[in-house]
C-alpha cells in the first residue's frame, strides 16, 4: 500500500511540475499576444519628410502601400512601397505617423472596410 502510494505520489508530483509551468506559459504568451499587437510606437523624435518615389504602374489584384519611416530603437528607417494583395470591400491605410502635443506616434497600415 506504501509504494502504490508513492508512485502515486511521484507521478502526481511530475505531472503538476511539467503541466503547470506549461499552463502558465501558454496563457502569459496568449495574453501578451493580443497585447503587443495593439501598442504602438510613442518616440519624441519627428520622422524626416516622406521621400518622393515613383509609383509604379498598378497591378490587378493588387494595391500600392507607400513607404513609410519605421522606428529602429535609435532612428527613423525608411521602408520602400510595395503591392499588397487587393481584398474586395476594403482599402489600405498606410502606415504613419500622428504628432499628439509633441510626441509622435506609429500607427501601423492596416485593412479599413469600405
Amino acid at each position: 500500500m506504501e509504494v502504490a502510494l508513492n508512485i502515486h505520489n511521484s507521478v502526481k508530483r511530475g505531472w503538476s511540475t511539467l503541466v503547470l509551468p506549461a499552463l502558465g506559459a501558454a496563457l502569459l504568451i496568449g495574453s501578451a499576444a493580443p497585447a503587443i499587437a495593439g501598442v504602438g510606437i510613442d518616440i519624441e523624435v519627428a520622422p524626416p519628410a516622406p521621400r518622393i518615389v515613383e509609383v509604379p504602374p498598378p497591378r490587378p489584384g493588387f494595391v500600392w502601400a507607400p513607404g513609410y519611416y519605421r522606428w529602429d530603437g535609435h532612428q527613423h528607417v525608411w521602408v520602400d512601397g510595395r503591392f499588397i494583395r487587393e481584398r474586395r470591400g476594403f482599402h489600405w491605410v498606410p502606415e504613419h505617423w500622428d504628432e499628439h502635443h509633441g510626441r509622435y506616434h506609429f500607427e501601423p497600415g492596416h485593412w479599413d472596410r469600405g
